[in-house]
């Protein structure tokens, strides 16, 4: 199993996955806590979620507190349940090594999804994370809590997850002029993922739009 092979699989298992994922909602604080630091508009956040699976529970939550959700997945199946579930929210197919939208978000999330790139598109998504943050924005997404390279399973196929350590986390959040607001590795309350929040520190004319 290879990076690579991540979208063709999820693309692959997208209705069981769904189907299982658990709509306990176990983010819902981190999630508050990401909304918190977002700038907030009369017209709702904009939040992009990549990596944003069929849209159940987290994408689904955003837009049930009024954010205006648009979900990048490059898995089509995973895509295709998303506008089923939230028709209100935009979907975008793309591979999100490659995202260029052109526009800004005041929040950017990439929970369970960021850490299935290689450690050199990790390091690359930083960019991509930066030229699309409204001032203030809030970034907020999932790792393993040190440098890792190992395979898990989804719905029986094994799957690719990489971590960098945190310093060099934290290296490419100030590097990209993101302020590091948190940092939960395992967190108990949260089923044991490794949690980062940050806000993008730099000024409009340094963003898109």
């Amino acid at each position: 199993m290879t990076p690579d092979a991540i979208l063709p699989l999820y693309d692959r298992v997208a209705p069981d996955w769904d189907r299982r994922r658990s709509r306990a909602l176990f983010e819902r604080g981190w999630l508050d806590r990401m909304l918190g630091v977002a700038p907030a508009h009369a017209g709702g956040r904009r939040v992009l979620d990549l990596g944003c699976g069929s849209g159940r529970p987290i994408a689904t939550y955003l837009a049930d507190r009024g954010c205006a959700v648009t979900g990048v997945d490059g898995a089509a199946g995973m895509v295709a349940l998303f506008r089923q579930h939230l028709p209100r929210a935009e979907a975008i197919k793309a591979d999100m090594r490659e995202l260029a939208l052109g526009r800004p978000f005041d929040a950017i999330l990439a929970w369970n999804s960021f850490f299935h790139l290689a450690p050199a598109d990790q390091e690359a998504m930083f960019g991509i994370f930066a030229s699309h943050a409204a001032p203030g924005a809030a970034l907020m997404f999932t790792s393993g809590p040190e440098a890792s390279e190992r395979l898990g399973e989804v719905e029986g196929a094994p799957v690719y997850h990489a971590s960098l350590d945190p310093d060099s986390y934290r290296a490419l959040l100030g590097q990209h002029h993101f302020t590091e607001l948190a940092f939960a590795p395992e967190d108990p309350d949260c089923a044991g993922h490794s949690v980062w929040l940050a806000r993008f520190a730099r000024e409009a004319s340094g963003s898109v739009g």
